[in-house]
């Protein structure tokens, strides 16, 4: 198995992408930590990891909460000692036209999808330089890299911002044999896709952003969660500093 022996973070797994994640590591043989600020769908999903025979903990965690996330990496070191694999993928939407967005959505937004990388893979990299050895992937969009919607200034700000810190830290922690790279998915179908709209404005957005990719349908978070094996193992022992679009062949729009 590609990750036998390994230590996995996934943060924001209690569902979509995160989940796929944390239960694609665990069957190539990781231990996973189920790391969410929702316990009981994160409980689920460790259920189902362990039913399947393998390992997995849920933590508790608030991304964007400093003290709350030291916890989580001294307590996965107390029970594993080690870790090897980082996924910042909890990230929340907050939609509104720019001149309607609020301080306080600004705020969340960055505060979450940005400083909650920044939490994570600092916390963790003290370890990882340690053992000359890990492996981030930071979740990114295509919002952060041109495709961009009138109403979602705040999460593709961050999402831009996640893709330059990935490319620094990739750098100063690439000495230590350690590899950072960026996911950036498209159009893909999680509960995300509702927040913020009705289900009709949902239904109605899902048609056009299909029309918007060559192969004309939406991803799903078992396809993103491939791309993170890939990256998770060392299968991809050469690849630092990437942003890596998984987006159907996006031609235009978000």
């Amino acid at each position: 198995m590609k990750l036998s022996g390994r230590v996995a973070i996934v943060t924001g797994a209690a569902q979509g992408m995160g989940a796929a994640m944390a239960k694609r590591f665990a069957s190539e043989g990781a231990a996973v930590v189920v790391a969410d600020i929702n316990t009981e769908k994160a409980e689920r999903v460790a259920d189902e990891i362990k039913g399947q025979g393998g390992t997995a903990i849920v933590f508790e965690v608030d991304v964007a909460n400093r003290v709350e996330v030291q916890n989580m990496v001294r307590t996965t070191m107390e029970k594993f000692e080690a870790i090897h694999i980082l996924v910042n993928n909890a990230g929340i939407v907050r939609r509104a036209p720019f001149l309607d967005l609020t301080e306080e959505d600004w705020d969340i937004s960055i505060d979450v999808n940005l400083k909650g990388v920044f939490n994570c893979s600092q916390a963790v990299l003290r370890h990882m330089i340690e053992q000359r050895y890990g492996k981030i992937i930071n979740i990114s969009s295509v919002a952060g890299i041109g495709h961009g919607r009138p109403d979602l200034a705040s999460y593709a700000a961050a999402k831009a911002g996640v893709i330059q810190l990935t490319k620094v830290t990739a750098r100063e922690a690439g000495p230590y044999g350690i590899n950072v790279n960026c996911i950036a998915p498209g159009f893909i179908a999680t509960g995300l896709s509702y927040v913020g709209r009705t289900r009709e404005e949902t239904e109605i957005s899902i048609e056009e952003r299909k029309r918007l990719t060559v192969l004309g349908r939406a991803g799903t978070p078992e396809e993103v969660a491939n791309l993170a094996l890939f990256l998770a193992c060392d299968d991809s022992s050469f690849i630092a500093g990437q942003v890596i679009p998984i987006d159907g062949g996006r031609t235009d729009g978000m």
